[in-house]
């Protein structure tokens, strides 16, 4: 039984003993307000709280006959009232939003941080600049999915690092590195570039062999100057509008375009990696040729969904070797 049924059950059962045919509308809005009242999400307790009061005292006050002028009356005043409610409530999922987006911002940008990364590296981008753009639940899902495929693969990386520091991922967009080559953020943009313009082309990650035991045998400079050597003969050896990068100090990425066959393009490449001459690398006063074996995987364009996907294909490459 609602509020006004409560307070005016007698007048109506009165005038209806009486054979007088009753005016139900007020208790039709009466009705409608404590119902619908109810009915409205608590939102903000605060907000939804002031609301059932505000319904409750309209509702004591509707007058139990009304003439049609009095009606709209009454009529306009519930209609503002739940107007005032649906502002209040998207006034405080607003500042819900805002804030529960820059608290994520911030945790993500701390994650980042915690790993050594920049959080204006192009490679990390869509994880922080992502976050303003999540406004569905389908949003959030994908946002979800990425950010879990980025730790997932920092872990991975992580553990390779263990292993071999040759095999950690270079994910920054400057060239300061022994290829002399953009790192592998700069990498993931062009491809990124290449991907929004369409195209046919492939994705080839060139891997040098043997360089743990350069390492091992003859110190980090000597592995410098391997994969700079490599680095300038692939870019020499690649025709001038495809473009290679550095994605770690035991492999290189380029990306290829203008290659509609695959199989023309690795007999291309088989060619390429076997006419890798002998390096030259200077021990203390010694001079030692070294030959440094070139592998390589193929990955069509049409494959990526995303840029970065090279990720994903990168540790799936190192976990080949």
């Amino acid at each position: 039984m609602n509020l006004r049924q409560m307070t005016g059950m007698g007048n109506a059962q009165a005038a209806i003993r009486d054979d007088a045919e009753p005016d139900n509308t007020s208790v039709c809005l009466t009705t409608l307000v404590d119902g619908v009242s109810l009915a409205m999400p608590k939102v903000d307790e605060k907000t939804y709280s002031e609301f059932r009061g505000t319904a409750a005292r309209m509702a004591l006050q509707i007058p139990d006959r009304m003439g049609n002028a009095e009606r709209m009356v009454v009529v306009r005043t519930i209609l503002h009232e739940f107007e005032v409610y649906r502002n209040g409530v998207e006034t405080a999922l607003h500042d819900r939003q805002k804030l529960w987006r820059s608290l994520t911002i911030r945790l993500v940008r701390e994650l980042l941080m915690s790993f050594g990364l920049k959080t204006d590296a192009a490679s990390v981008q869509p994880l922080v600049n992502g976050i303003e753009q999540l406004t569905t639940a389908d949003d959030i899902r994908e946002y979800r999915g990425l950010l879990d495929g980025f730790l997932e693969l920092r872990a991975a990386g992580l553990e390779t690092a263990k292993i071999s520091p040759l095999k950690v991922a270079d994910t920054s967009t400057h060239n300061l590195n022994a290829a002399g080559l953009m790192g592998g953020g700069a990498a993931v943009e062009h491809l990124r570039k290449v991907l929004e313009r369409g195209g046919t082309g492939f994705v080839a990650i060139f891997r040098l062999s043997c360089l743990e035991m350069v390492s091992q045998r003859f110190g980090l400079e000597a592995v410098e100057d391997c994969l700079m050597a490599v680095s300038a003969y692939l870019t020499a050896a690649l025709h001038s509008d495809d473009a290679i990068f550095h994605w770690s100090d035991s492999s290189l990425v380029a990306i290829l375009l203008g290659r509609p066959n695959e199989l023309i393009l690795e007999a291309e490449l088989r060619r390429i990696v076997s006419r890798n001459s002998d390096i030259n690398v200077k021990i203390g006063e010694r001079s030692i040729m070294l030959r440094i074996p070139i592998s390589f995987d193929l990955t069509p364009l049409d494959k990526f969904t995303s840029a970065d996907d090279l990720y994903k294909l990168s540790m799936q490459s190192a976990q080949k070797r």
